[in-house]
């Protein structure tokens, strides 16, 4: 493996965009992006071979598009509540679209507006505190049987305890995952069948601000991805719109 500078892997990622289209390296892979470019580059998964790079990610993302990238991953408190599996899957979930006798619970919550059942992602600086809320006059219609089956499991009151995540823990996490980044936008094309990428906008991100973090969670930019269904919780995730990675760092310097 080759051992960079930060200035050194910067050079190479600039010489890998003046080939212009690459093509994917690993078709039908999810992360078929990053993937690509860690072979060119010649390193193992996120495993920047560079000086402190504990300190440092390597993201990619696609142009244009509208899918949010996932920061971290990280369950509420109170943890010994086991709080998705136990409580908001079995008193908020609803049956599974295809797998019969199953319920489900996936919900995107943010901070600037409710979802249509009713779930809103809170910053409360006073208690140090992001929180999930719930708040029955918010949901639509559409649910209104499964507003109506909620009453019956559990009340249309707040949810009690709500889940949250304490300040320390998310600066703990996201710090460390965030601290700086290598930010890599990526035209995409499809010829035929085949994918091909172009490594294009190059920027370096440093100094993760947590402010900066508490405040892409109140309009909107962050948000919370719960997805699971009986028997299997695949994660709570924080996840972010297209193009904001830079709104979370004191410092962009673009290549």
């Amino acid at each position: 493996m080759e051992i960079y500078t930060k200035e050194g892997l910067i050079e190479k990622i600039k010489r890998i965009r003046k080939k212009g289209w690459i093509p994917n390296a690993r078709p039908g892979n999810v992360g078929g992006i990053g993937n690509t470019l860690e072979d060119l580059l010649g390193i193992e998964e996120n495993n920047l071979p560079i000086p402190n790079a504990s300190e440092w990610e390597l993201k990619c993302q696609r142009i244009g598009t509208s899918s949010l990238t996932t920061l971290f991953h990280m369950e509420p408190s109170p943890r010994a509540f086991r709080f998705v599996p136990q409580i908001l899957l079995p008193k908020y979930g609803w049956p599974h679209q295809s797998i019969p006798n199953e319920m489900s619970f996936r919900q995107t919550i943010q901070g600037l507006t409710r979802s249509d059942r009713g779930f809103k992602v809170v910053i409360d600086r006073n208690a140090k505190k992001v929180l999930i809320s719930f708040n029955p006059n918010s949901v639509s219609k559409k649910h209104s049987e499964w507003l109506n089956s909620v009453e019956e499991r559990v009340g249309l009151g707040e949810l009690n305890p709500q889940p949250y995540w304490g300040f320390d823990d998310l600066w703990h996490k996201a710090g460390t995952k965030l601290m700086n980044c290598f930010y890599i936008r990526v035209e995409v094309k499809k010829e035929n069948s085949d994918e091909y990428f172009w490594y294009k906008d190059i920027m370096i991100l440093q100094n993760f601000i947590f402010e900066k973090f508490l405040n892409a969670m109140d309009v909107g930019f962050i948000l919370v991805d719960f997805d699971a269904r009986t028997g299997h919780n695949h994660g709570t995730k924080f996840r972010l719109r297209q193009d904001k990675f830079p709104n979370l760092y004191e410092e962009v310097i673009t290549k």
